[in-house]
């Protein structure tokens, strides 16, 4: 309906509107003056998600979406960032391919065939590729992934991608045994197609992982840690790995090596890991780059003597450290005129928000706090960003 000629003016006069979700009602009454009320509402939706999606696509105003896929679409900077490890296949399937988000990425590296079972979606995906010029590098079949592959592709120049829905009426799936189609089905592909990537939920427990001889990897965007991949057979080239985007910087468990982190006391310098460097498991690895130690062995925060440039940690100056104890830190922050403070902490039950106003505090400085452990003895961390 909207890729008619009337679909394609209505769907222009809602984009005009630039309109919101919580304007729906206001933007509907006024297209429905000019359009039929279901191509309005069509118009609406898709002007509103595109929106919405702007954060996610530097071409969002020509898409095409669903709410439900656009939260589930990957930052096409990730798209783009996980495609480049196909290069080099003459042929790839997105499997679970959706609207096409990550199909627009993958196209552009070889030519790509999405499967999904959703009909509505499978047209959005050829609308999406068709508005970017992609269509001569992509095609489409409605399949069911439960079943087997609709299709058969040479073994040595062909690579899979798999997005299963980790979603279901809007509710998140904490196990990878829930996913829509479930994540062992990729047990069936393996033999044939051994290049296999899938993405998963960043939260993912990698307990439920133990049996998948995969590399696993964590990806953040401007410090914000999006979703986990992992990638299988020759697409493999580690077992944890951390990459930053979108600088592209990356960690890999081969930095570590077998001996643990010192614990010690607060140095000169305080690190505040990336949380994908968190999630994969590699502060060791960092610290051993860093040549730092650890204040607690449960505690992910690094110092060290030496303020050394990363792109995988923030760093702090320390300006001073003590057991916590409320009254002291009121007084030390009260004597230095500081009047702004940004509270983190790990391992600490306070609430940074209930601290900040036990604190009672005024005056122009400022400065960060930490609330943490020193070998499980709570203590308190006065620092000033470095950078900041």
């Amino acid at each position: 309906m909207l890729l008619s000629s009337a679909g394609q003016e209505a769907l222009g006069a809602a984009c005009l509107l630039q309109p919101r979700e919580e304007g729906f009602l206001t933007h509907f009454t006024t297209l429905s003056r000019r359009f039929p009320a279901e191509l309005a509402r069509l118009a609406l939706e898709i002007a509103i998600l595109r929106g919405e999606a702007a954060r996610k696509f530097p071409f969002a105003d020509q898409l095409y979406l669903t709410r439900e896929a656009l939260e589930q679409a990957s930052s096409w900077q990730v798209s783009t960032h996980r495609a480049r490890r196909y290069q080099g296949y003459s042929h790839l399937l997105d499997l679970g391919c959706s609207v096409g988000g990550d199909t627009l990425a993958l196209a552009q590296v070889a030519p790509t065939t999405g499967i999904d079972r959703d009909l509505l979606r499978l047209g959005m995906s050829r609308a999406n590729l068709d508005t970017i010029a992609l269509h001569s590098q992509t095609g489409f079949i409605q399949a069911d992934l439960n079943f087997s592959l609709p299709l058969s592709l040479p073994r040595s120049t062909t690579a899979l991608f798999f997005d299963p829905a980790r979603r279901v009426q809007g509710k998140r799936l904490s196990s990878v045994r829930s996913y829509q189609p479930p994540l062992n089905l990729i047990h069936a592909w393996l033999p044939d197609y051994p290049a296999l990537g899938v993405k998963i939920s960043p939260g993912v427990k990698l307990d439920e992982l133990a049996d998948y001889d995969a590399e696993i990897e964590f990806i953040s965007l401007n410090g914000e840690l999006k979703e986990a991949v992992l990638w299988f057979g020759p697409l493999k080239s580690a077992t944890f790995r951390a990459t930053l985007l979108p600088e592209g910087n990356t960690l890999t468990n081969e930095d570590l090596s077998p001996s643990l982190l010192p614990v010690d006391t607060p140095r000169r310098y305080l690190y505040e890991p990336d949380p994908a460097v968190l999630r994969a498991g590699l502060v060791a690895a960092l610290g051993i780059r860093l040549d730092a130690a650890q204040l607690d062995p449960d505690i992910a925060y690094l110092t060290g003597d030496q303020h050394v440039e990363t792109p995988f940690a923030r760093c702090w100056a320390i300006e001073a450290w003590f057991p916590f104890q409320l009254k002291r830190l009121r007084a030390y922050l009260r004597e230095r005129g500081v009047g702004q403070v940004i509270v983190k902490k790990r391992g600490s039950p306070l609430e940074p928000e209930a601290l900040i106003g036990a604190l009672k505090l005024s005056g122009e400085a400022a400065r960060t706090v930490f609330l943490t452990h020193l070998r499980g003895k709570p203590i308190v961390v006065i620092a000033q960003e470095l950078n900041s």
